[in-house]
């Protein structure tokens, strides 16, 4: 049985409301700011909004692509009052994010005939790699599937500890060497073990190193090579975690990875703790990778599989009295 049931129960749903609560409530207060005594959407209007969008780190590339979309608008219809203007801008900010495959990790499911499922995670040190590596074994387990971890990060003895300690917690095997052990090595065996015990998720750690940008790019070709020598396709998700608390610091992270590796997939971690929460539509919109996974809170069930209508609905939602 799956843990989550629906994609987006009233639980999840909450969760999520709460954990985008500072950037909704940053960002209504100066959408609110923009249309106070206003009856049209003017220039007055569309420069407060546009501050307002860069200010929620939505970034100025995909802002002034929002307000130009929204200028167009009022440009063609003539006439829109600002009670429009919300499900005007929901409607384009929805239109930017990229949509995942149907049905994507829906109920935390894997595409059939693909066994195992190899995810390689990729990210810097810091952005919530490994406890996002913990939550989707604990996540995907609940839906009934049988994982195993891999240790590749063998660059930083505290990276094989912290993911031994998530193996631990959340009952799921692990592969693992010494620190300084050749990552791909660790990739290797990891796959090959997944195969043998019937493991239907392998989800695989590497080092987050973006101080020589080509031995990366060497590093993660190298495992992807020795991957593919036991199952051809894989691996069949790379999948990059980055910090939505950082902003802009997230996007140059996303430029230098992109330009590393083929990123599938993008999770977005601590959007709980910032008013930056823009950040997943600036990123979704630059590099059209679709954002799969969000975090919004500290505990396991708080990696939310990521739907962009439900986002972009908590976004706007206005609190009740």
């Amino acid at each position: 049985m799956s843990f989550f049931g629906k994609l987006f129960g009233k639980k999840e749903k909450e969760t999520l409301d709460e954990g985008l609560q500072k950037t909704n409530e940053n960002f209504f207060t100066k959408i609110t700011k923009a249309i106070a005594g206003k009856s049209t959407v003017d220039e007055e209007v569309l420069d407060t909004l546009e501050e307002a969008l860069i200010t929620a780190d939505v970034g100025l590339d995909t802002t002034i692509e929002i307000i130009k979309r929204i200028e167009d608008r009022v440009a063609r219809d003539k006439y829109v009052n600002t009670s429009e203007l919300n499900s005007i801008l929901h409607a384009e900010i929805r239109e930017v994010l990229v949509d995942s495959p149907e049905n994507s990790y829906k109920d935390f499911t894997t595409p059939s005939g693909k066994k195992p499922y190899v995810i390689l995670v990729v990210g810097v040190n810091g952005v919530g790699k490994t406890t996002t590596i913990g939550k989707l074994a604990y996540n995907f387990t609940k839906a009934g599937k049988k994982v195993l971890l891999g240790a590749a990060d063998t660059f930083r003895a505290a990276a094989v500890d912290q993911l031994t300690i998530w193996s631990e917690r959340t009952n799921v095997p692990i592969v693992k060497q010494p620190m300084g052990s050749d990552p791909s090595a660790v990739a290797f065996d990891t796959v090959q073990s997944g195969v043998s015990r019937g493991s239907d998720v392998v989800i695989i750690d590497t080092a987050g190193r973006l101080h020589n940008k080509a031995h990366l790019m060497d590093e993660l070709g190298k495992i992807k090579r020795v991957i593919q020598k036991v199952i051809p396709d894989a691996p069949h998700e790379v999948m990059l975690v980055l910090d939505g608390s950082t902003g802009q610091n997230a996007v140059e992270q996303a430029k230098q990875f992109t330009a590393a590796t083929d990123v599938t997939a993008i999770a977005i971690t601590k959007l709980d703790g910032t008013a930056k929460g823009g950040v997943v539509l600036a990123i979704a919109n630059q590099f059209k990778i679709p954002v799969k996974f969000i975090g919004v809170g500290e505990k396991m069930e708080d990696l939310l599989v990521f739907d962009k209508n439900e986002f972009v609905d908590s976004l706007f939602k206005l609190k009740e009295e």
